[in-house]
């Protein structure tokens, strides 16, 4: 069944995104919550980090963040990065799903392991693949903890999702932001939501009877320039991206739902300094990060359209896979351990996301005339 909708501007008032200095959307400041033990951690960049999944986009992000920061990094995944080198002191391809290249990968003396290595991709992806894609990160979560522990690790990070929320707490567009607790009672999404939830057990399991650190953060949607935009494993902004910078003024383009099911989508570099700021953190258990600026998927639509530049028309399938009907972040926790929060608007990072996708698009001489011109 197809509905046929108009794609219009929605209107936001269209701000500034020049390089990094993006506005707050709250006016929350300072981190005085972060312990002086927490800031140590944080300035001290004598330290050898792991980064595994670093052959990704998120960890791609954060390796390079963390060499601009003067840390020591190696990165670890089955590929390297796609769009560009890895700045990595040294980069490993390894499968991490075996415990052998687990031992390998956090030898030699380092500090602190982010693992984000993961099977993983869109909502396309992760509802056709449960199996594959359970087992894959069990083996690799269940292994890389245990190296850490062996290999003397002093902290390990590891990289959740917001699909291990309740999804009986998810029917609604006009969802109630989830927190932390909500993951509870369990009904996460089937596979990658469960694998997610029990790791996230794991690790608490590893504090209790091991002492050994571990920090748990809840992705919410993140998005970005050198993340994947083709191929099935993208996320909806990229998706839309690469949709919208195909299409010539008027086309139509497929969205799947109905597209009022609703989402928060999170910028890359507000992910990174999450991460970094919650591995230094002195809290152990689960966090969200993520916006909480909620949008229908027609409105992201209308966003990159506006964005673009171009007025395009949808054409949603009901047929095509949409998740949880309505999913936000509630960040009140991060706030009150952090005293941050993600700031990047969703058009000041489609404004740097959207011109990245329609430049790969061209180089690969996938752009019409029509469609790329200005």
């Amino acid at each position: 069944m197809l509905e046929v909708t108009k794609c219009d501007s929605d209107g936001e008032a269209a701000g500034s995104a020049t390089g990094p200095s993006f506005r707050r959307r709250r006016g929350f400041q300072g981190s005085s919550q972060v312990t002086k033990k927490g800031k140590d951690t944080l300035m001290d960049a004598k330290k050898r980090l792991l980064v595994t999944g670093a052959g990704g986009f998120i960890g791609h992000h954060l390796v390079k963040r963390l060499k601009a920061d003067g840390y020591w990094v190696r990165g670890v995944d089955l590929k390297s990065p796609e769009y560009e080198p890895s700045p990595a002191d040294e980069f490993e391809i390894l499968d991490l799903r075996r415990w052998d290249n687990c031992l390998a990968a956090t030898r030699g003396g380092l500090d602190e392991v982010y693992n984000l290595a993961a099977d993983m991709g869109g909502i396309g992806y992760i509802t056709a693949f449960h199996a594959d894609i359970a087992r894959n990160n069990i083996l690799i979560n269940a292994h890389m903890l245990e190296a850490s522990r062996q290999n003397g690790i002093k902290r390990f990070l590891f990289s959740s999702s917001a699909c291990v929320y309740a999804q009986s707490k998810q029917k609604d567009a006009d969802v109630a932001p989830l927190r932390e607790e909500d993951a509870y009672p369990a009904e996460p999404e089937p596979g990658y939501g469960w694998e997610k939830l029990y790791a996230e057990e794991l690790c608490r399991y590893y504090w209790q009877d091991y002492k050994f650190e571990t920090r748990i953060v809840r992705f919410h949607n993140v998005y970005g320039p050198l993340g994947t935009f083709d191929g099935g494993k993208e996320k909806a902004p990229a998706a839309l991206s690469r949709k919208v910078a195909l299409a010539n003024e008027g086309d139509y383009i497929e969205v799947w739902g109905d597209g009022k099911q609703t989402r928060s989508f999170m910028y890359v570099d507000d992910c990174v300094e999450g991460l970094i700021r919650i591995m230094a953190s002195e809290y152990r258990d689960a966090l969200n990060l993520g916006t909480d600026e909620l949008v229908t998927i027609d409105e992201l639509v209308d966003l990159v359209c506006d964005v673009a530049g171009k007025r395009l028309r949808k054409r949603h399938n009901l047929q095509g896979p949409q998740g949880v009907r309505g999913r936000n972040s509630d960040n009140t926790r991060l706030l009150e351990v952090l005293g941050w929060e993600p700031s990047i608007t969703l058009r000041q990072g489609l404004r740097h996301t959207y011109p990245w996708i329609e430049e790969e698009l061209r180089k690969a001489g996938r752009l019409s005339a029509m469609a790329s011109a200005d």
